[in-house]
């Protein structure tokens, strides 16, 4: 990236700032040839796997059991010899080798930042990080930043959680931008409203759920969130809302602002994937990660467009390397160039996750689909809630959606049309389609409880 060098205060070295006509933060490695890419990755997988063997007690065993030689990786094609990594391994490694487990490759002396998430268990499963990869990590946010036009004169509110919360550090992302950073975290509604508004943010990053409630809630206040804010660009990641059309068309509408998809996993980046400004699949880099989507039954690779679980391994990350990392997000990816001139693959939807899915008589059914019918019905306000039970030994789906005052249709008419649309849609129709008073479904102040599974023991809390 060119650099516009602006002198400091006095005493003070001259500061770097980076160039807002600057298409790209990392030209070389974003519009890099395919073929250049996948030579790139080679290079970095071979040593990753040698670096993981020799490093840490778990992959050395785990690769010896699977019968992998490092020495012998010689192509992108030979990754299908590795053995998988998931969430519960790193839990189980964890536990067996306090406090970052035995996946680690580097000593407690080396690691400078370490995020956590809770898991069903309730027991924090850490991400650790060196200090290459917390500043490798942070170069990586502002990449995505950048991609959605945050530049040096937007001010941003970063309002997502900083207790122990992998996104909470990618404010840092953000001002090396140059944007100005506000570091609001995760507080009361009617308090970041307030905070929105005094600063004139440009830009925030939320949940789908909680920028709907939020312009919801200003509404309540008196405030028009179009007319009152200055909101120009909302990021929103967490579910998968942002990039179901309907969804985001909803929340641009409510606002009058472009939002924008990001995609992360707390086992790795604040951000691993997001969108850039031709809106049009979220850019997941390939010098980071070797990306794969695979039939979660059969573990073999499905093609373009098709959908598939995301696995990942990371070639650049060396505090906890994760090794074909099965996420259990259902995904379909494109490898076709973008519009932007961007070369690496997008994620085209995020459709749910494998335990989120549900299958209802043979089908599955994900939440996403059906928000996307409750999103597109300007009928109803949006919000919605799934009650999935047994009935006569079948399993049975109710969908709770709320119409909108206004809106002068019969409940039993708006019923009949919502659930055809749901079965167009998905497949198969619910049981029931429920219509409420607006206000009667609880509204989420970070990711919504969209499912009431009430099988036994299909379902975890």
């Amino acid at each position: 990236m060119r650099e516009i060098k602006t002198k400091g205060g006095i005493g003070t070295e001259i500061y770097v700032k980076p160039n807002p006509k600057e298409k790209y933060w990392d030209p070389e490695i974003e519009t890099m040839d395919p073929e250049k890419i996948k030579e790139y990755q080679l290079e970095h997988l071979k040593y990753m796997v040698k670096y993981c063997y020799d490093n840490s007690p778990y992959y050395r065993k785990a690769f010896d059991e699977a019968g992998v030689d490092p020495n012998k990786i010689k192509t992108l094609g030979d990754t299908k010899y590795l053995p998988f990594t998931t969430k519960q391994v790193e839990r189980e490694r964890q536990e067996a080798s306090p406090d970052f487990g035995d996946m680690t490759c580097v000593s407690e002396e080396e690691i400078v930042y370490a995020s956590a998430s809770s898991g069903s268990t309730g027991v924090p499963t850490i991400s650790p990080f060196t200090a290459r990869d917390l500043d490798e990590f942070q170069d990586y946010e502002a990449r995505l930043f950048w991609s959605i036009g945050m530049r040096p004169e937007d001010r941003y509110v970063h309002a997502l959680n900083f207790t122990l919360f992998v996104g909470g550090p990618d404010v840092i992302g953000a001002m090396r931008t140059g944007a100005l950073g506000v570091w609001a975290g995760t507080i009361p509604s009617e308090r970041l409203l307030f905070i929105l508004k005094s600063f004139k943010a440009t830009m925030t990053w939320t949940t789908p759920s909680y920028a709907w409630h939020l312009g919801e809630t200003a509404k309540k206040q008196g405030m028009d969130p179009r007319k009152d804010f200055n909101l120009k660009k909302i990021i929103v990641a967490g579910e998968p809302g942002g990039s179901i059309h309907s969804t985001r068309r909803a929340i641009e509408d409510l606002w009058g602002a472009e939002l924008y998809d990001f995609y992360g996993l707390s086992d790795l980046f604040g951000a691993n994937a997001g969108m850039c400004e031709a809106k049009n699949g979220l850019h997941i880099y390939e010098d980071h990660h070797i990306v794969e989507v695979l039939n979660p039954d059969t573990l073999e690779p499905v093609g373009d467009m098709e959908r598939g679980e995301l696995v990942l391994t990371t070639l650049r990350k060396m505090a906890r390397p994760m090794i074909r990392f099965r996420t259990g997000d259902i995904v379909t990816v494109t490898h076709e160039v973008c519009e932007c001139g961007r070369t690496h693959p997008r994620i085209m939807g995020i459709h749910g996750r494998l335990d989120d899915m549900l299958i209802i008589t043979g089908v599955n059914v994900f939440p996403s689909d059906i928000e996307a019918v409750v999103r597109g019905d300007k009928r109803l306000t949006g919000e919605y809630r799934i009650n999935v039970y047994k009935e006569q030994h079948l399993d049975r789906f109710d969908v709770e959606v709320e119409k909108v005052n206004s809106v002068s249709i019969d409940k039993e008419t708006l019923s009949k049309e919502v659930k055809n649309a749901i079965k167009t849609r998905v497949g198969i129709a619910p049981r029931n389609v429920i219509i409420l008073e607006d206000g009667t479904l609880p509204r989420a102040t970070h990711k919504a409880k969209r499912v009431i599974d009430k099988r036994k023991g299909v379902w975890s809390e």
